[in-house]
């Protein structure tokens, strides 16, 4: 049976939210997609980044990810495919610089679902390397072998870290998303918006290509 402390939980738990509170490459999209793209856009990248989380929970608990750590081949893999997808991500945004803020002034809706940015979120946190390295340094340092399985206790850690980063992102995504909403009558501000958002997701791609394992 694992029971888990509560100065373990609360060590635990205030840990989480610091690191989740930090500026960061997530938070970073989620506080812009809710600015641009409005609450929907931020909330559903917010969910699937925790859902994103998750997924380096269940790769830690297997040793998945210890099997990233030790190959060059499968890090560099890993790193490039997420870089690709964020640049990707941010060519979109320049592409479509303003149209949602044109459509909903217009009278119209964004086309794109709070699903499709929750899918857009899990894919560029499940697939992100440097995630997944963080993992498997952090969680273990909570881990206590007195008080039940490790691998037990490390996929309760890590659902609780995904469970804490739901309520941050999603409060993140529903404040971003209300000042994007002042602005919804301001198409210009709305294309400038759309823009920084594209900068930032291809500046992240190029920070994540050039990362290094260490």
């Amino acid at each position: 049976m694992v029971e888990l402390s509560v100065s373990q939980l609360a060590g635990f738990l205030f840990a989480a939210a610091l690191i989740t509170l930090a500026p960061g490459p997530d938070n970073l999209s989620v506080l812009s997609l809710g600015l641009s793209r409005g609450r929907h856009a931020g909330i559903g990248f917010g969910l699937g980044c925790a859902l994103g989380c998750f997924t380096h929970t269940v790769w830690a608990t297997l040793g998945v990810t210890a099997l990233i750590a030790a190959s060059e081949t499968a890090f560099l893999a890993l790193k490039m495919a997420g870089a690709a997808y964020l640049v990707w991500l941010g060519i979109q945004a320049l592409r479509s610089a303003g149209a949602n803020f044109s459509a909903e002034a217009s009278g119209g809706i964004d086309p794109a679902p709070w699903r499709a940015y929750l899918l857009r979120g899990f894919i560029a946190n499940a697939i992100n390397p440097k995630v997944a390295l963080f993992f498997l340094a952090f969680l273990p340092q909570f881990v206590d072998p007195a008080y039940g399985n490790v691998a037990v206790q490390t996929a309760l850690l890590g659902t609780l870290f995904a469970a804490q980063t739901v309520l941050i992102f999603g409060a993140l995504g529903w404040y971003a998303g209300s000042i994007g909403g002042w602005l919804r009558g301001r198409p210009a501000v709305g294309r400038w918006l759309d823009r920084a958002t594209g900068v930032l997701f291809i500046g992240l791609g190029i920070r994540l290509a050039l990362a290094e394992r260490g």
